[in-house]
């Protein structure tokens, strides 16, 4: 009986660079392998822990700007200026998220009491109480992925190699 743990099937990333491999066996598709599992890891992430915002009546653009306002400590207050250089979106973009997070009221847009022409977004308190539930079920859906597939040991490194590959590429 072979007792040796023989890994995870192939994939279709492996499918992939298998197809590159017979017609260009002169190249080294290993980075296609990484990027292209990071890009499906978190597509499929993606999805997962949008579903798990969804109880909560958000998505991941709405549960983005609520936890930008959260994070950001009390009171919970910045300007759009700041949201959308967090976010990196579209002023466009932010206006609509902003929009409907207002009319559920889960923030509100005040006049800036230090710049006539400008508005501070406040998270409200059904806001916070809001963010605080949808980022813990979000949380156990990326902590069941992990723990699914890896060990504790495994996890930390992963985020340390990530951490240095991102470093590198931004």
């Amino acid at each position: 009986m072979n007792t040796k743990n023989p890994g995870p099937a192939p994939d279709a990333v492996d499918a992939i660079t298998d197809q590159w491999a017979a017609v260009r066996p002169d190249l080294d598709t290993v980075p296609m392998a990484v990027f292209g599992r990071v890009y499906r890891l978190s597509d499929a992430m993606r999805g997962k822990v949008d579903k798990a915002y969804a109880p909560y009546g958000m998505g991941l653009g709405e549960f983005d700007v609520l936890a930008t306002l959260r994070r950001s400590g009390e009171p919970y207050t910045l300007s759009p200026r700041e949201l959308t250089a967090t976010l990196m979106i579209t002023t466009g973009g932010m206006t609509g998220r902003l929009d409907k997070l207002e009319k559920a009221g889960l923030l509100t847009r005040n006049p800036d009491p230090n710049d006539r022409r400008g508005l501070r977004v406040t998270l409200s308190e059904r806001g916070k109480e809001l963010v605080d539930q949808a980022v813990g079920a979000g949380l156990a859906e990326q902590r069941a992925a992990l723990e699914t597939a890896l060990t504790e040991e495994e996890v930390e490194q992963l985020a340390g190699l990530l951490r240095k590959l991102l470093a590198t590429t931004v």
